[in-house]
Order: C-alpha cells, then sequence, then structure tokens
C-alpha cells in the first residue's frame, strides 16, 4: 500500500508518536520523520529543564516540519508533530496544504504511565499538564482522524491505517474527498 498523502501523526506526549510513526509510515510504503529532530537545541534545553515552549519557540519548528511535509507533497509521509493548537496545524497545512492528521488520544493516566517508562527522552512527565491544556482537538473540518492509543503498537498502527481507509477530508463545501487509502 502506498499514499500520496503527508501524514502528521499528532498528539500530547507520551501518546506514542515517535513508535507509531515509523510502524504507520511501513503500513503506508512511505517514509518516517521524526518531529523532535526539527527541534532547534534551544527548544530541546527548554523542555528538558521542564519549561513549556512558547508560540514564538514552536514556529521556526513548525515551519521546518512543514518544509519537509512540502517536500514530501504527492509523495507521501509520515511526521511526528504534537501539532496540539488549531493555529499550529494551520501553520503546517499553510506549507503542506494537502496533509492530513493522525491525533493520537488517550487518557491521562495511560499516557502519563507510559511516559513514566520512557528512558532518555528530553519531555518530563512534569509537562504533560501544559500539554493537555494547549491541546485543541481537530475539529471537524480539519482533514484528519482520531485513533485511541490504548492497546499494543501493532493495535494502534492498525487502527490508524483503518481510520485513514475509511476517511475522506472534508472539501470546503462539506462533502468528502476520495478515501485516503485503497480499501
Amino acid at each position: 500500500m502506498h499514499t500520496p498523502h503527508v501524514v502528521v501523526l499528532m498528539g500530547v506526549a507520551g501518546t506514542g508518536k515517535t513508535t507509531i510513526g515509523p510502524l504507520l509510515a511501513a503500513q503506508l510504503g512511505v517514509p518516517y520523520a521524526e518531529g523532535d529532530d526539527f527541534h532547534p537545541p534551544a527548544n530541546i534545553a527548554k523542555m528538558s529543564s521542564g519549561t513549556p515552549l512558547t508560540d514564538d519557540d514552536r514556529w521556526p519548528w513548525l515551519d521546518a516540519i512543514g518544509s519537509w511535509a512540502h517536500g514530501r507533497a504527492g509523495l507521501g509521509g509520515v511526521v511526528s508533530s504534537s501539532a496540539l493548537k488549531r493555529s499550529y496545524r494551520d501553520r503546517l497545512r499553510a506549507a503542506a496544504p494537502g496533509v492530513v492528521f493522525v491525533h493520537l488520544t488517550g487518557s491521562r493516566e495511560l499516557i502519563e504511565g507510559r511516559m513514566a517508562q520512557r528512558q532518555g527522552h528530553f519531555m518530563p512527565t512534569a509537562l504533560l499538564d501544559s500539554q493537555f491544556a494547549t491541546l485543541q482537538p481537530l475539529g471537524p473540518d480539519e482533514a484528519g482522524v482520531d485513533v485511541d492509543v490504548a492497546g499494543t503498537p501493532a493495535e494502534i498502527t492498525a487502527r490508524a491505517v483503518e481510520a485513514l481507509r475509511a476517511y475522506g477530508p472534508p472539501t470546503e463545501g462539506g462533502s468528502r474527498l476520495p478515501r485516503l487509502l485503497p480499501q
């Protein structure tokens, strides 16, 4: 299976973007880019110290992700980005208008438990509350799907593929475009 769409895997820290991203990319037959790799060192230092990023901190990071997505337009790809606010997703869409979002969702308790088990990641569990406070879920007019992160990585990836297969993004008139993946 191959998709010409660029999929942005979004959600709060700890939802599994880094784990699910490569698995989803493999299922879709496209390359994967780790969103954290687009952060400048100052952003990583700030988050490592337990300080949430500001919008001004995020703009260059989002622009770098948007540039990657733009370069993959028509070729397909999967990239991770928290994309917590509508304005962040709007910025990504401005750079790469055809992007589709897969919002990884789950309970705070589940996500906190997973974050507590990770080793060597710069994002501390203490910032999870700020992530949930910032999160603006996908709107009905945004191209994307929600996928629950309960279960194994293989189960989550399978749900994401099925959700993308069943979904046709909205047009300006409210109708749906053709499905993103073949049946």
